[in-house]
């Protein structure tokens, strides 16, 4: 009986859900869809590799700085006000963006992009959360992962075949008819779950939040290109670092604060984080590490590179959901266990990586892996939601965006140096090898000379060039890929760490049964005993 009363509160909420769902996609797919058309881009307008990163830069700086003032701007604006702005700013973005005739013009929209993109996630969580009891919120969390996990695993597929077969500027203009229809839709049906409280702006720690955010989240983005001992990296890094120090501190003497870090005082709500933290850099790693194995490496075009993924982004559209119910009946622990065991075999798998592994192979290997993943991310995080008392959502949700973001930067920061480092080390290596004063090497190397001059019939000393740049271009190609699956190695020890921490997850709803029960049994102890038939008399 509970439950149905439940299903059908939840029930009403539908359009309303639907309006949220449609406008976190497009904000999330829109993220992953410039990514493969970043050399384009760099045609386009004229710049480097350097400057066209900030189009990716400048929408993570914005995005992350604003995640932490989510929880105070829908407690201040309400639901509706806020989603509308949110909703209007990544279509006015986007527009920019596809009409863009310079580079400025496109960061100018990006940037734009980035204020609706860091409110709707932490804004739609939060809803998810209101609406959905406990009891049965895995379908929820189920259907927030369907934006969470398949739009950007859809991403480059679609981008790539734009690219392939239309002008790059499609990928914006087709927004924003969809942008401007969430819009009208959210004005007419989309109503406040809660009123808004008229509460003040913490000016202080607004301004220790995004310059501790935006300091740190760009540090760690540079180090990827440019090393950590970079003296930007280094400095951006320390200076944000200290300032959300400072705003954790500052937060914690307020009574009223703008995000409250007491929430990690429960222990599933901090366990289930660290997980997460893991699951998101074991995701990265593979979005960021495949699509170098494949185009730079391989040959393949990104749209073949995107196709190899987009299986993958289907298993995780239908599971999503059904794993949002196997939680609600389960609970998280199983799920974690089998997930994070999945993923670990097919991450370590991933080592193995050869210039010859077939595609096929690599296909059903990434769709596997994204079966493991589908099972973790979302119950995981509900797990920890769980915990939390309902005046605590919003900053729960606003904690967990902001640490998914920075882990997220600072993975394939990570992930970028220990496969440059490690490509480097393999290729001194090869290059030890191929030492002249071995007679087996020159024996072979000078066979390899005579068969270029004569099958190609330039001279000897052409042909010693010729022979030099292959050897060369091969000892690169196979120190990439050993490169590549070091790092993928490095991802498999970190989720065995996640694994044995899914070990100690547990069902806090089973925390909250057993309490109620034993206030009952206290209750009914208290109750006077019902007197005798003589006391009656």
């Amino acid at each position: 009986m509970a439950s149905d009363v439940q299903n059908n509160g939840v029930r009403q909420h539908i359009p309303l859900l639907v309006i949220l769902m449609l406008g976190l996609f497009l904000a999330i797919l829109n993220q992953t869809l410039l990514n493969v058309a970043m050399p384009h881009l760099m045609n386009e307008f004229g710049v480097t590799a350097t400057t066209i990163q900030w189009l990716s830069t400048g929408f993570l700086l914005v995005n992350g700085m604003l995640i932490p003032l989510s929880a105070f701007l829908i407690e201040r604006f309400g639901a509706k006000a806020l989603f509308i702005v949110a909703m209007s700013c990544f279509t006015l973005g986007t527009f920019i963006c596809g009409a863009a005739p310079n580079f400025s013009t496109m960061l100018i929209g990006r940037l734009i992009q980035g204020i609706g993109g860091g409110v709707l996630q932490p804004l739609v969580m939060t809803m998810i959360l209101y609406i959905f009891p406990p009891e049965i919120r895995g379908k929820g969390m189920g259907i927030f992962g369907l934006a969470m996990m398949f739009a950007p695993a859809a991403g480059p597929t679609l981008s790539g075949w734009i690219i392939q077969n239309y002008n790059w500027r499609l990928m914006f203009y087709g927004m924003v008819p969809f942008g401007v229809a969430v819009i009208i839709l959210a004005i007419f049906t989309l109503k406040n779950l809660f009123e808004p409280k008229k509460i003040k702006l913490d000016i202080f720690g607004t301004i220790a939040s995004f310059i501790g955010v935006g300091f740190l989240l760009y540090g760690v983005s540079e180090a990827g290109k440019n090393g950590w001992t970079d003296a930007v990296v280094l400095s951006t890094i320390i200076i944000g670092t200290a300032a959300i120090i400072i705003f954790i501190l500052q937060q914690l003497r307020s009574s009223k604060p703008m995000l409250d870090f007491r929430v990690f005082k429960y222990d599933m709500f901090s366990l289930a984080n660290v997980i997460s933290s893991i699951v998101t850099f074991a995701l990265y790693t593979g979005m960021f590490l495949l699509p170098i194995y494949l185009q730079n490496l391989r040959g393949f075009t990104p749209l073949e590179s995107g196709l190899l993924m987009l299986p993958g982004a289907l298993v995780m559209l239908v599971m999503s959901p059904i794993s949002g119910i196997l939680f609600d009946k389960l609970g998280p622990r199983p799920l974690a266990i089998v997930g994070l065991l999945i993923t670990f075999i097919t991450t370590y798998e991933f080592t193995t990586l050869t210039v010859s592994s077939s595609y096929e192979y690599i296909l059903v290997l990434y769709m596997v892996r994204t079966f493991g993943m589908s099972l973790l991310m979302m119950p995981v995080m509900t797990a920890g939601m769980n915990q939390l008392p309902r005046h605590l959502n919003g900053h729960g949700t606003a904690m967990s965006n902001t640490l998914r973001q920075v882990v997220g930067s600072l993975g394939t920061s990570l992930i970028t140096t220990i496969y440059t480092n490690r490509t480097s080390f393999h290729y001194a290596n090869m290059a030890n090898q191929a030492d002249s004063s071995d007679p087996n090497f020159m024996q072979q190397f000078q066979q390899m000379v005579q068969s270029i001059s004569q099958s190609m019939h330039i001279p000897l000393e052409q042909a010693k060039t010729q022979a030099l740049a292959m050897i060369s271009g091969q000892a690169q190609l196979q120190s990439n890929v050993l490169g590549l699956d070091d790092a993928f190695f490095w991802a498999s020890g970190l989720i065995i760490l996640g694994f044995l921490l899914s070990l100690f997850l547990r069902d806090v709803r089973k925390d909250k049964n057993h309490a109620i029960k034993k206030e009952s049994r206290k209750e009914v102890r208290m109750l006077p005993a019902p007197k005798s038939a003589v006391e009656k008399a």
